[in-house]
């Protein structure tokens, strides 16, 4: 017998079906030969470091370097401590029995990095010498199972990926243990969360909410000419914008008595736009919250349930290609979609395919996001959303190209610029797909006819001459005001994280640490001025596409920051963070994306393990000597204000909490709540009535202003009281 160990259970039911195993058992499927399981997730994880004998955030304990990781079963929160999963146990039993009993296994667990490390912890805690080999597939449909069993590979060929997914696992738990203990401790009281990832990520947040909120309007000034051709009439913009009121009035006061503009250049060529690329899952999610509000990891939900119905290829892909062989099956695909409500118009005339997304150079683990021909029978309300946007975009792809006559007309009078641009579309191409059938929000459909209008679209530009006199009829002085950099949206974030070079604010600090011998940069938002840096750094992203969910989330869970509508605005306690560690190298960006790349080189094979193992630890040493030296950072106001949970300590107000002084009780009220800083004053009033009086100034989560009291609940936690519902109860926020 030989056991097929899958991730999900869900999955493992697929697989079963494919090789005939219908008798079920406690925990696995059984038949034809194989026993099919599956992991539940993560079960083995590694151990905290109470399992190392350390006990408590104390000073002399850091840096924390194991250096052996030990392996235990998944945790879960009781009390103030944690327990061992007791599923996750009880699933472990069965796993051990099946692979002491099988003659091999085969590995089914996400054919990608967190998916190998999945299995391999199991295998490694379990200790049990069984040969195993590597069923990898890009969807779950049955011929790509039944392929995939057909050509299983050795379980060693993928050594390099576990040793990977392991580095970027021990990354993880060396960074985030002793840059959270160190600034907790620095901090005095309360725990703040740091990590390898998370913390850059909240930098290019609060970053972006700071420049926001410092910028200052500029008023300016812009002229435009108007000239008349037949029964047309047509406006010229200035290049220029002026800041000086004075200077710009004079100039208009000049145009309004010149009689013509004189054509100085006439730029027209014919552009064929090639369609966009195939999704992968960030730039899925991006467009998933840009046109429909949804969270990246509402989207990796939502794409993970289609590929577990065997709707859509795996989901968890960074490359937006297909290789060569999977082109061949796209023709089927294509006609798959003739019948469908929406699709199928375009799908019909699709004959001749574009291949601008074909290349098997450019596809690692798996390729683009493609769906698989099987009738979505059983799709539901987002999951639909989701289908049509992979389907529409599949038919975009292969579309195409979109050819467009562009004419650009430049204008000279009183020795000022000004510019008429002109855009026709011969031929529609890829974007007669969407055009129609598009949801588009009314920023989004704002934002479009700007675009048109700024690039002239459906304007005819007469056959002028470079030198032609062209009559005045009007001619115009607008007022207009700089604006500055939107605050981030998880679509704007998600672009930010997966290339960080892009940014804003550069600049180098020396010294920086990597696994590979990385020349660190920080930056806080300007882009990398450095042309050699930006080309090393372009494809080094912070974290990967299966991960930028999470810590997105992570960020929310941990009260760093919320969403206003669309934006992603930081919280006092995020701020806070920010603030401290801005610039230190925790926040640095670039660094954590050449850390990413360094993890794909040790995939390929092209860096050891040992030797990223010891730059991180050099780098978890130097941040956490940083963070123990920011105490200053953290100025206390103790008081004599008895605590209301204990009643041994007393109150020490902080710059973004008040806390009880005595370690053991915990009690902590934060002044950031729903977007409003409370005083000292109001903290006071929670502490010793148990609630203050009406405060107004909140911000509900879709952005509205709202008034409440604040009370503490049984468990000292705080919770809103509304003034229309003080009889019938609280609401914890």
């Amino acid at each position: 017998m030989k056991v097929i160990i899958a991730e999900k259970q869900s999955v493992a039911r697929e697989i079963a079906r494919v090789v005939r195993a219908t008798n079920k058992k406690n925990g696995y499927i059984e038949g034809g030969g194989y026993a099919v399981t599956w992991a539940l997730g993560h079960l083995i994880t590694a151990a905290m470091p109470e399992a190392y004998g350390i006990k408590g955030f104390h000073k002399e304990n850091l840096p924390i370097l194991p250096p052996v990781f030990t392996l235990i079963p998944r945790q879960i929160k009781e009390g103030k401590g944690y327990k061992a999963d007791a599923t996750a146990v009880a699933q472990l039993k069965v796993i051990e029995k099946l692979f002491r009993e099988c003659e091999g296994i085969i590995v089914a667990t996400d054919a990608g990095r967190e998916g190998e490390l999945i299995f391999r912890f199991i295998y490694e805690y379990l200790g049990i010498p069984r040969p195993f080999d590597r069923l990898w597939i890009s969807s779950l449909t049955d011929k790509a199972i039944k392929e995939g069993l057909a050509h299983l590979q050795s379980g060693a060929a993928y050594d390099n990926l576990y040793y990977a997914a392991r580095a970027r696992s021990e990354a993880d738990w060396l960074v985030g243990i002793n840059a959270t203990q160190a600034i907790s401790i620095a901090a005095g009281r309360g725990t703040y969360s740091l990590g390898r990832v998370q913390t850059p990520t909240l930098c290019m947040v609060c970053s972006r909410f700071l420049e926001n909120k410092k910028f200052e309007p500029q008023p300016f000034w812009q002229l435009s000419l108007a000239v008349k051709e037949g029964d047309e009439s047509f406006r010229f913009s200035s290049a220029d914008r002026w800041f000086d009121k004075a200077e710009a009035t004079a100039l208009y006061d000049k145009l309004k008595q010149v009689p013509y503009a004189t054509v100085e250049t006439i730029v027209r060529k014919e552009t064929k736009q090639e369609p966009p690329l195939l999704y992968d899952l960030t730039t899925l999610q991006k467009e998933a919250n840009s046109r429909f509000g949804y969270s990246a990891e509402q989207t990796l939900s939502l794409a993970q349930k289609l590929y577990e119905k065997a709707y859509i290829t795996y989901p968890r892909t960074g490359s937006r290609y297909i290789p060569e062989d999977v082109f061949a099956e796209i023709p089927a695909l294509i006609a798959f979609l003739h019948d469908h409500p929406v699709w199928g118009v375009h799908a019909r005339r699709l004959t001749e395919l574009n291949t601008h997304s074909v290349d098997g150079k450019k596809v690692t683990d798996h390729h683009a996001l493609l769906i698989t021909g099987k009738k979505p029978i059983d799709m539901f309300g987002e999951e639909v959303v989701i289908y049509d946007m992979i389907a529409g975009r599949m038919l975009e792809a292969f579309s195409a190209r979109c050819v467009k006559d562009v004419s650009t007309v430049t204008a000279v009078c009183e020795e000022v610029k000004f510019i008429l641009k002109g855009e026709i579309i011969k031929e529609e191409g890829w974007r007669a797909v969407l055009k129609n059938s598009r949801k588009k929000d009314k920023e989004q459909a704002e934002a479009e006819e700007r675009e048109s209008r700024e690039n002239g679209e459906g304007i005819i530009i007469p056959q002028w001459e470079e030198g032609k006199q062209l009559p005045l009829c009007a001619c115009s002085l607008a007022q207009g005001t700089t604006k500055p950099k939107p605050l981030h949206t998880e679509s704007s974030l998600l672009a930010a994280m997966e290339n960080p070079c892009q940014r804003e604010q550069t600049q180098t600090c020396s010294g920086m640490p990597s696994a590979a011998g990385f020349r660190g940069t920080q930056t806080a938002g300007k882009e990398l001025e450095d042309e050699e840096l930006r080309t090393q750094l372009k494809d080094c992203g912070i974290g990967t596409p299966a991960t930028r969910a999470a810590i997105i989330e992570t960020l929310f869970a941990r009260e760093y920051m919320v969403r206003q509508k669309k934006s992603l605005v930081p919280t006092e306690k995020g701020l806070a963070v920010y603030s401290i560690v801005r610039e230190m190298k925790i926040g640095n960006a670039e660094m954590t994306g050449q850390w990413e790349a360094d993890l794909a080189r040790i995939e390929r094979g092209e860096l050891k393990e040992q030797d990223f193992r010891k730059g991180i630890e050099s780098y978890a040493t130097q941040i956490t000597d940083e963070l123990l030296s920011s105490k200053i950072l953290f100025p206390k106001k103790p008081s004599d204000i008895h605590c209301p949970k204990c009643g041994k300590g007393s109150l020490v107000f902080y710059p973004r909490c008040a806390k009880c002084s005595d370690p053991d009780c915990g009690l902590t009220l934060f002044r950031s709540v729903a977007g409003k800083s409370l005083t000292d004053e109001q903290l006071t009033q929670l502490a010793v009535n148990g609630e203050t009086g009406i405060i107004k100034g909140f911000t509900s989560k879709a952005g509205k202003s709202f008034e409440a009291s604040l009370s503490l609940d049984g468990e000292f936690k705080t919770v809103f009281v509304f003034p229309e519902r003080k009889k019938t109860g609280k609401s914890r926020r």
